[in-house]
Formats: structure tokens, sequence, C-alpha cells
């Protein structure tokens, strides 16, 4: 089955303030084929590579983590905002366009060597996934790869995780 994913992301000019083209993947998520079409494409290049753990972050990262992990056979682990998580964390601060932001992931979430698949919906400026790749370092994760729906090219947020295999199915 071949879907133009492309076409089933709405673009959304001015939001969530002026001067940003919101990418918005509900459109995708809602129409069946797309969806299956999105989520087969990403486990099937990675489904020889032996992942343990899919670690994504919340909230979008959620839905295509949790599919993905179910049909690779591994286990999901949720990265969410500080505060979060119910029991002992490790967290990881990260820049954002003015301040910080900080993400935890729970401190035994991961065992040393685990090989680790680290999925979101959207790669920008790679700030948030470069902190759950401090995460699953300091848990001592083998990161496998990092997958992404979307990728936007302009904002180079690729160079910030140039040390791992990164995969985007769209690139604007």
């Amino acid at each position: 089955m071949k879907v133009d994913l492309k076409e089933h992301i709405r673009s959304i000019p001015d939001f969530p303030k002026p001067g940003i083209l919101f990418r918005d993947i509900t459109t995708l998520l809602k129409d069946k084929k797309a969806f299956k079409c999105a989520v087969t494409a990403l486990v099937d290049k990675y489904k020889n590579k032996k992942i343990d753990l899919v670690v994504a972050v919340e909230a979008r990262g959620f839905i295509l983590g949790g599919a993905i992990a179910h049909r690779l056979g591994a286990g999901f682990v949720p990265v969410r905002k500080k505060g979060k998580l119910p029991y002992k964390t490790t967290s990881a601060t990260y820049d954002l366009e003015y301040g910080t932001d900080t993400l935890e992931i729970h401190h035994d979430a991961i065992k040393p060597q685990d090989n680790v698949l680290i999925v979101d919906d959207l790669l920008a400026t790679g700030g948030t996934v470069k902190a759950v790749t401090d995460l699953v370092r300091q848990l001592e994760g083998k990161i496998v790869g990092i997958a992404f729906l979307i990728e936007l090219t302009g904002l180079k947020g690729s160079e910030k995780l140039k040390e791992y295999p990164v995969f985007s199915l769209i690139k604007y």
C-alpha cells in the first residue's frame, strides 16, 4: 500500500504564534491507511535492529512510539515533562527559544546496553530529542536509531543529533 503521506499533513499558518507554519499530524492519524502506512514504514526501517525499547516523547510521540513498539515486539518507555512521572526519575534540561524545559524518564526504565529506538513526531531544532538522547545515555542504553514522522530540514535539528542514525519519513 503506497500512500503520499505529505497529502495527509495539514499545514496551519501562524500557529502557535505568528510566523510559524504548524505541521498538524492529526489528519494523518485519523486516516487508517495513512496511519498504517507511516507506522509500517517506520517499523520496516528498524525490524531487523533487535530493538528492546522504544522511547518516545509526550504527547504526539507516544502515539507513534506505542504503535511502533507493539509492532516491533519491544517495550515502550515514555519521556515526560518534569513532575509527570510517578516514580524516581532521571532528568535532562534543555534550552528553548525563551528559557529552558526539563524532561524526565523513570530511573529504572532502561537497563545498560538495552537497544533503544527513540521516536517522536517531528524534528525541528532538535533540542527536545537531544535531551532524550542524554537521558538514554545516562541510563546506559544503546541508541540504535532516532525516528521521526516529519523533519523540518531548514531548522537543522539533525545537526544536534549527528552522532546517531536519524531517519525521517517526511521532510519539509
